[in-house]
């Protein structure tokens, strides 16, 4: 059973903060899976993805190909759990589920501090999943870099 880390972009992009989580998490050989909550999106990252970062790849695939098991990083709108995907990171209104905690290690959602409605969403998606017990951590970049500014433990028998 993994945990819920909410990131609160109030310096960096989201597009920034997830490149950056996405080489951590491949560093750590970790597999990824990233849901984002509009399908426009998907060819916008995918070829953000495709140029940058500059002194590196992000190895990634669009969701629905024949070797989507064989992606590091695969980009999809799907709702469903991930499967052998150690991390789901959450973009574009996004969600979240106690399900996706289950099936990851980390499950990830990034809100810019400036979309409000995203704000809300994170809000709402914090209160519910620690509601029911699960692991939870809220980062923020406000100072420059990362720092957890708060953590829920896990509960278990909650329901």
């Amino acid at each position: 059973m993994g945990a819920a880390y909410f990131y609160h972009l109030m310096r960096r992009s989201v597009d920034a903060a997830l490149t950056e989580l996405l080489a951590r998490s491949l560093e750590r050989d970790w597999r990824v899976q990233v849901r984002c909550g509009d399908a426009s999106r998907i060819e916008w990252w995918d070829q953000k993805l495709w140029l940058g970062p500059e002194d590196g790849f992000l190895p990634h695939g669009i969701a629905g190909g024949t070797h989507d098991t064989h992606q590091p990083v695969l980009l999809t709108t799907a709702t469903d759990a991930p499967v052998d995907r150690a991390v789901l990171l959450a973009v574009d209104g996004a969600r979240i589920t106690s399900q996706d905690i289950a099936a990851t290690d980390r499950a990830c959602l990034l809100f810019a501090a400036a979309d409000e409605d995203a704000v809300q969403m994170a809000r709402d998606q914090w209160r519910d999943l620690t509601k029911i017990g699960t692991a939870a951590q809220y980062w923020s970049d406000e100072g420059g870099r990362w720092e957890m500014k708060a953590e829920r433990a896990a509960v278990s028998g909650l329901d």
